[in-house]
């Protein structure tokens, strides 16, 4: 098989992180737009990822934040964005790169990205890979149909099993109605 020396898979999945910039750039600069409003799923013990130690301790791999209504000091810069947001009443800063983010969903369009998880590791920079390591390529990105977004967020109502270690919380009780 022939090797990928462009790396076509970092291509894609830069230029999509740039969709996200781009749209969170717009939301800083001129609120969200119509019935817009975004989950953002990061990997909360990425590089770079600033949350507080009570966050970081109830959600000690990944977590999701919605943009709808009660966010503020919205600021994004070329790698990461800051955010304020409030958490059981308590408002918290948060900063997080955007190789650490997962998933990126606007189900009022809808629209659906997702990273693979390795990719918040994937970026570290080359001069911590060593020099024999081969380029090994990484899964692209994917943008889901609607349908299958829609599917996700019908399953996020179901409570979660006992033993999986996660709560699943409705969604639909943080949407303005």
């Amino acid at each position: 098989m022939a090797t990928d020396h462009i790396r076509y898979d970092v291509l894609a999945r830069d230029a999509l992180r740039g969709v996200l910039r781009r749209v969170l750039t717009d939301a800083a600069e001129h609120g969200l737009p119509g019935e817009h409003h975004f989950y953002i799923t990061f990997l909360s013990t990425a590089e770079g990822v600033k949350l507080s130690p009570r966050l970081l301790a109830q959600y000690p791999e990944e977590m999701t934040i919605i943009l709808q209504h009660q966010f503020w000091d919205l600021v994004v810069t070329e790698d990461r964005f800051e955010v304020g947001l409030s958490f059981g009443g308590i408002p918290e800063r948060l900063t997080v790169p955007f190789a650490a983010v997962t998933r990126f969903l606007d189900p009022s369009a809808p629209f659906d990205l997702q990273f693979d998880a390795s990719d918040a590791v994937a970026e570290a920079p080359p001069a911590e890979l060593p020099a024999s390591a081969p380029a090994t390529p990484l899964p692209a990105p994917a943008v889901r149909p609607a349908a299958e977004a829609k599917a996700d967020e019908a399953g996020a109502d179901e409570p979660a099993k006992s033993g999986e270690g996660a709560e699943v919380v409705r969604l639909d009780r943080f949407r303005k109605k």
